[in-house]
C-alpha cells in the first residue's frame, strides 16, 4: 500500500457515504453521526499506532482498517433503520461484503487484504479468534481499542444532549429507570466485561460502557481513558449511588494499573486471545 492508494481509499469513503444522504434531517444525522465516528477512529488508530512504533506500512493499514471498520454500518441503516445487529445483521460482515462488492481493496496484497479483512470481521466480536496470532492479532486488538476509545466518546456528546435531541437509533431500546441489575453490579465489582443480557436499564448500559476498559489492550489506550475522563464522564451521567461509585471504582483501580509507564505495552507476539465470550460486542 502507498500513500496514494490510501489516499485512493478515502475519496472512495466520501464517495460512498455521501449517496446515503437524504433530504431527512434526522436520518442524515444519524448517518453523520457514524462519519464522524470513522474519522474519530481513524485518528485513534494513529495515536495507538504512534505509541506503538508501528512502521509507516503498518500506520497506512491501520488507518484504513479504521476508515472502513463501520462501513457496513451506513447500508444496514438505509436497509434496517437500526444500528442494531440483532435486529438486522452483523454489520461488521456486511461491510466486508461492500468492499468485495465494489472491488475497493483490489490494489492491496494478498497480505494486506487479510490483515485489514480480519481486523474488520472481528472488532464488534465478543471473542477474538484463537487463531489469530502476529500482525492479524495486533491489528485486531488495534482497531478494537480504537474503535471504544471513540464509542465512548459518542455517547458522552450524546448524553449531553439527549433530554433535548434524542435519538431512538442511538439508544438501544432499555428502560430509563433508577434501577440496576445485580449481574451489572456484579460484574465491575469482579473486574469484568458487562454482557448485554443481562441489561434491564439504560442505566446498566452506561455500567456496561465503563466495564469496556476490562477489555482494552494497551497500555497508551489505558492512558487516553485516563487523559479523556471517559469514566468520570459517563458516571456523572448517573444518580449517585454509594453501590454505584463502589462498582465503578473498580474500573477507575483498573485504568490506574494499567495506564502507560505502570505496565508495558502488549506486543503482537505476546497477546493472547479475548477471555470475553458469549455474545455479540456494540
Amino acid at each position: 500500500m502507498t500513500p496514494e492508494d490510501l489516499n485512493d481509499l478515502k475519496a472512495w469513503f466520501k464517495t460512498y457515504v455521501s449517496g446515503f444522504y437524504t433530504d431527512d434531517a434526522m436520518y442524515n444525522n444519524t448517518i453523520r453521526l457514524k462519519e464522524k465516528h470513522t474519522e474519530h477512529v481513524c485518528r485513534n488508530m494513529i495515536l495507538l499506532g504512534n505509541a506503538l512504533g508501528l512502521s509507516d506500512q503498518d500506520m497506512m493499514l491501520a488507518e484504513t482498517m479504521g476508515l472502513f471498520h463501520d462501513i457496513g454500518r451506513f447500508k444496514q441503516y438505509a436497509v434496517y433503520g437500526t444500528f442494531r445487529d440483532t435486529d438486522s445483521e452483523n454489520h461488521a460482515l456486511l461491510g466486508l461484503r461492500e468492499l468485495a462488492a465494489h472491488d475497493v481493496l483490489a490494489d492491496c496484497s494478498g497480505d494486506e487484504k487479510k490483515w485489514i479483512a480480519k481486523a474488520i470481521a472481528s472488532h464488534n466480536a465478543a471473542e477474538i479468534p484463537v487463531d489469530a496470532n502476529g500482525k492479524t492479532l495486533l491489528f485486531i486488538r488495534l482497531l478494537r481499542d480504537a474503535d471504544k476509545l471513540d464509542i465512548w466518546r459518542v455517547f458522552i456528546e450524546y448524553y449531553k444532549t439527549r433530554d433535548n435531541q434524542p435519538n431512538p437509533v442511538v439508544e438501544i431500546g432499555l428502560p430509563d429507570e433508577p434501577f440496576f441489575s445485580p449481574k451489572v453490579i456484579a460484574a465491575l465489582n469482579a473486574d469484568r466485561f458487562v454482557r448485554i443480557k443481562d441489561l434491564k436499564t439504560s442505566g446498566d448500559f452506561k455500567l456496561l460502557l465503563v466495564s469496556w476498559v476490562f477489555d482494552l489492550n494497551f497500555g497508551v489506550s489505558f492512558q487516553l481513558v485516563k487523559d479523556r475522563h471517559y469514566i468520570e464522564k459517563i458516571e456523572a451521567t448517573l444518580p449517585p449511588s454509594k453501590e454505584i461509585s463502589a462498582a465503578i471504582k473498580h474500573a477507575y483501580d483498573y485504568v490506574g494499573r494499567h495506564v502507560q509507564g505502570s505496565k508495558p505495552s502488549v506486543q503482537c507476539s505476546e497477546v493472547k486471545g479475548s477471555r470475553f465470550k458469549d455474545e455479540e460486542a456494540i
